[in-house]
């Protein structure tokens, strides 16, 4: 069965390069632009990886990452925090995400995350 990841970005132009990166390796992608209802996406399409975007309209990845992780069955979903504002040495344990991707980002870099996130 094929490998679920869901994307929450508000730039339509970067989420429109991860699908098509994420999709070549031969993963199924789903795409948000809106956060406002993600736990119920993320329950409806039971995602094996979740990367969300730091800087939204109205909220920031890290408050969406905290919802996700604190709910029971949620939790245990691993989440990339991609981010321009982040510092990549920073704890992220104080955030609950499991990797963080700097923006500019190399697609290189996505996959190789993706792959040891959900390959393991």
């Amino acid at each position: 069965m094929q490998k679920r990841i869901l994307l929450l970005d508000d730039n339509q132009d970067i989420l429109d390069i991860m699908q098509e990166a994420l999709s070549y390796q031969e993963y199924e992608v789903k795409v948000a632009l809106d956060s406002h209802n993600m736990i119920n996406l993320t329950l409806d399409y039971q995602p094996d990886l979740i990367i969300l975007d730091y800087h939204l309209t109205g909220r920031n990845g890290f408050e969406i990452c905290r919802q996700l992780k604190t709910h029971a069955e949620l939790g245990h979903i691993p989440i990339i925090i991609c981010s321009a504002y982040v510092n990549k040495d920073e704890d992220l344990s104080a955030w609950g995400c499991d990797d963080v991707i700097a923006k500019p980002f190399g697609l290189e870099e996505l996959t190789e995350k993706v792959n040891t996130l959900i390959l393991g």
